[in-house]
Order: C-alpha cells, then structure tokens, then sequence
C-alpha cells in the first residue's frame, strides 16, 4: 500500500492491538475473522501479518458491542483467575480435559458455564490457544520462569534444524509444551515431552489433544532423577533447563552413565540437563539447549566444555539478544550441538561457530550478520578457560588491527616527542644539604595558618606559599623515608616532614620544576599503558594474520 493510501484510511492496526481494544485474546480476533463477514478487511500490512483501519474496526466493534462489554474469553479468564489463582495452568488443563470429553477433576458449574458458552462460539482449537497465550502473557508480565518466552522459541525454531516430517523431537523439560509443539515440523511428527509439575504436563498433553497431535506424548516427572524416556534417541531435543537450581540430585546420581562428558559440579546443573539432553539424541541428531551465559565461561563447568569442543559435538554458540528471555535481565545463549555420526574423535581441524546478536533488537531479524559470525577453530578454544561465549571469539576477529595499530603508534610517538619538552632545565646547586640549614615542619606551617588539607593532602592556604613547592619537597626521597614504617607502609607525617625556607619567588621557581617533574611522571605512565596495548595489538594482530611485517 502506498503512503497516500495508509494516510487516507487513517491509523492502522494490528490483531494484536484489535485484542487489547476489545479485551480478548488474539486467537480471539482470528475468529471474528473467520466467523463475520462483515469484519474490516485488511487495509495493508501481509497476509501473515495484517493491519487494520482503527476507524474502521472501532466502528465494527461498537455494532458488535465487543468494546463496550466485558468479553466471554475475559470472563472465563477471570472466573478461572478467581478459583485457581497462582495455579492457572491446573485450570487450564480442566478447562481442555473438558473440551476433549475427559473427566474433570472439579472444575467449578461457574466456569464449566463460561466454557459451554464459549464452546459455542469459538472451536476448541481456537479457545485452547487463546487461554494458552493469555497465560504466556501473564507469565511474561509476572516475571516467572513457568513458561519459554516467545523470542527465545522464535530464536530456537530459527535456528533449529530442518527436519523430515516423521523425526522424533524431544523435550526434558517442557513446562506446557510451548517450545516443544514449536519446533516439530508437522502434525505427524513424533513428540516426547517430561515435565516435572504434574499440571504443566497434563495441560501440555490435552492441548497437544486439542491441537488434534496424535503423536504427542508427555509425561510427569523428574527428568534427571527418574528418566521416563530412557531408551528414547530423537532426531532433535530442544530444552530452557530450569536455570541456578543446584538440588538437580547430583548426590544420588554421580555414577550415571549420562555424564559421558564429566560428572557436573553441584553449581552447573545446566550441563547435567545438556548431558541429559545429549544422551537422547540418534547419531547426527541435534540439540538445542537455552543456556545461561555464565555456562560459557565459569571455571567449574570447564572440563565438560572441553570435551563437547574435543569431540565436535558443540556446533555453534548463539547469543541472544538482551530482552529474549523476559523472566528475567540475564544475557541467554543457545548452544547448539550434534551427536557425531559412528565413533566420536578429536577433530582439531574443525571450527565452533559464534553467533554475537546482542547488538540486535530481540524482536529483529535472527539472521546474522558477516561482522556477527566467527568460525572459531577447536584448537583455539581447548585454552585454560574454554571460554565459549561468541562476543569474546568476534571482537579479535573483527577488529580493524590496521587502523587501531597505526592511530595507537601516533598517540605513543606524540607524547614521546612531549617527554623531553617536559623536563624542566636543572642546573648544578649548591651541594647535598645545603637546603636543610633553614627548614620548617607542615605542622609548624599549619599552625601559622599557611597550610590547610583537602582530602588529608596539604596545600597552600595562603599567597605567600606556593603548594606544588610545599608537594614536591613533601615527595623527596628524605620526607618520603620520615614517614614510611618499618612494614613499609607509607603515611605522611606532618610533624616529621621538613621543607627548607625560601622567599615565594624561588618557592615558585622551585615549584614550576616539581610540576614538570610531575606531568613529566604522569606521562611516563600513560606511555608505559599505551605501550602495552600497542604491544598486545601488535603481537595478536600478527599472530591472527590482521598484520603482517615489511618486507
């Protein structure tokens, strides 16, 4: 559609933005779609993704009166709300038992009222979904970690591989089955879920019931304590492991044959699910794991990811962008892995590759960049640290060595060219201690009202003493001996150290050659840490091959 076109319809609109103005879900709206012919047609946006005159559907939802009362799907919602409280999802997973003819455990005549009313109007499919995302959205805005965000499922599906229609999909900890159903291609395709809140697994199931996916199963249950899978090997296993829990059972399952890669430290339960996940998975399989980014790189989990880089089963590192899992703040990563085919080796010439998107918006496109990729190789990876978080790996790649190597040179030959300028013009005096005959202590000038301190450092408090004299003598080597202790500890001392007299012109003169001294020092330093970057860059820029020597 045109410009001219989107201004004469006026503001548009989104489904989305049609549901929150009538107070229904979008699943919902997709139904008004489907069931009144006399619904806006979409004034622009895509067939996938439409948009709608706001005139024209506030016009339509005041004829229908779906502005102006409160919606079946909101009362049902909130009748649910009122009986289950925080335990939705058991009322949810009534609420489907009920549309696919199961016995209900005691969902109340109130709400058994709103959901015939509903059944109705709307398929079980549509109302199924609805719930579902009205759930996932109070989950999001609750902060909890019941369910896998959208973007993380949107960022997993993407990068999920292709799979034939009749592969099996598994997932160890399916909460209500969102990731899981997301990934599988098809409605034949096999799906084995475990989840360990018994409610989480019963709505997952009926839904999947509802949805009409014969294929899937899940069960309730601890994964790692009591595998209800254990001859399972899938073509994919997607899993968002419960994150920071350190009561996983190491204790009572250190001698398990799942920890083929290393038995996991109490702390790093994350790699107990990935191993778990791994053990599921056919030759050439997949996996993909939601990770936090601490995994990449804390001390306790580094043999486990030495091994997953050693035997190329760690494919590729994604780091999501912030704002992906919106439970919470922390940085996500998904780990990609596959179970190699036959016998498993050292493969030293193959790469990981690091995919950095953090710089991306969590709702822009997954596809990264050339300057977001780097193909690391094994043998770089196999360090001290085996750190695989991919922003580490693109930053020595993607720097402009040649460019950062010539302006750092610059800097470093200009303030060498400054250093002989700053060193003040001394000539010969008159001998060792020939200022010591007339000297006086900073406690006797501060008496006098002459020195005053600011921040327990002594300076002139009047015009007739000049502070970078009373600084530079307070530094010399015999007032910096009066007040060091015998453990070597340095304190100024105002009743031992001694300045010598001296009119407030030599006191300037004096003053100005400890205040070149000074800068002169200052600079000395800056060099010396502008030295060691150049030095560093140089060093990694030619062993990368981003420098190279004249010839």
């Amino acid at each position: 559609m045109t410009e001219n076109a989107a201004t004469s319809v006026g503001a548009l609109v989104t489904g989305a933005e049609i549901a929150r103005l009538a107070g229904v879900t979008r699943a919902a709206v997709s139904n008004w779609r489907r069931r009144y012919d006399d619904f806006p047609a979409p004034a622009g946006g895509a067939a996938n993704s439409p948009l709608f005159a706001l005139v024209e559907v506030q016009a339509w939802l005041d004829k229908q009166r779906k502005g102006q009362e409160i919606s079946p799907e909101v009362e049902l919602w909130q009748a649910l709300r009122a009986v289950y409280g925080e335990q939705m999802v058991a009322g949810l997973a009534e609420v489907a038992a009920a549309l696919v003819g199961e016995p209900s455990h005691g969902l109340p005549d109130k709400v058994m009222a709103h959901v015939r009313r509903l059944a109705r109007s709307e398929a079980p499919v549509d109302l199924v979904n609805g719930l579902t995302e009205r759930f996932v959205d109070s989950a999001r805005r609750a902060g909890s970690d019941q369910v896998t965000p959208e973007r993380i499922v949107r960022a997993v599906r993407h990068f999920a591989p292709e799979l034939p229609s009749d592969a099996t999909v598994f997932d160890p900890a399916c909460g209500t089955g969102v990731l899981l159903l997301s990934v599988a291609p098809g409605a034949e395709t096999r799906c084995c879920g475990q989840e360990v809140d018994a409610d989480s697994a019963r709505f997952a199931q009926l839904r999947a019931d509802v949805l009409g996916r014969a294929q899937v199963t899940i069960t309730a249950g601890d994964s790692l304590r009591a595998d209800a899978w254990p001859d399972l090997r899938a073509e994919l296993v997607v899993c968002d492991p419960p994150a920071g829990v350190t009561e996983w059972g190491r204790e009572e399952l250190l001698l398990d044959s799942r920890w083929e890669l290393g038995t996991p430290s109490k702390a790093e339960g994350e790699l107990a699910w990935l191993q778990h996940a791994y053990a599921h998975t056919a030759p050439g399989g997949h996996v993909l794991m939601v990770m936090p980014a601490s995994v990449a790189y804390r001390k306790a989990g580094r043999r486990i990811r030495a091994e997953l880089v050693r035997r190329g089963i760690l494919r590729q590192v994604v780091a999501l962008p912030p704002g992906a899992a919106t439970s919470h703040s922390l940085p996500v990563h998904v780990w990609c892995l596959q179970r190699p085919e036959g016998s498993a080796r050292t493969e030293t010439n193959r790469t990981v590759r690091m995919v950095d998107l953090t710089g991306n918006s969590p709702d822009g496109d997954l596809d990264p960049r050339p300057d977001q990729i780097a193909d690391v190789p094994v043998i770089e990876l196999l360090d001290d640290t085996v750190d695989v978080t991919p922003g580490t790996h693109l930053r020595s790649r993607h720097r402009d060595y040649p460019g950062e190597y010539v302006t750092l040179r610059k800097q470093v030959e200009k303030r060498i060219r400054r250093l002989a300028a700053l060193l003040p013009e001394l000539v010969e005096g008159d001998g060792p201690g020939s200022l010591d005959v007339v000297a006086t202590s900073v406690a006797d000038l501060a008496r006098a009202g002459l020195v005053s301190y600011v921040e327990s450092e002594p300076v002139s408090s009047s015009d007739q003493l000049d502070t970078d004299y009373l600084q530079g003598f307070l530094r010399s080597s015999a007032n910096v001996r009066r007040a060091t202790s015998t453990s070597g500890t340095y304190r100024l001392d105002t009743r031992g150290a001694r300045i010598p007299r001296m009119g407030i012109d030599d006191q300037r003169r004096y003053g100005g050659a400890f205040r070149a001294l000074s800068t002169f020092e200052q600079d000395m330093l800056e060099i010396g840490e502008l030295g060691r970057q150049l030095a560093d860059l140089a060093r990694d820029g030619l062993a990368t091959g981003a420098l190279a020597p004249e010839e």
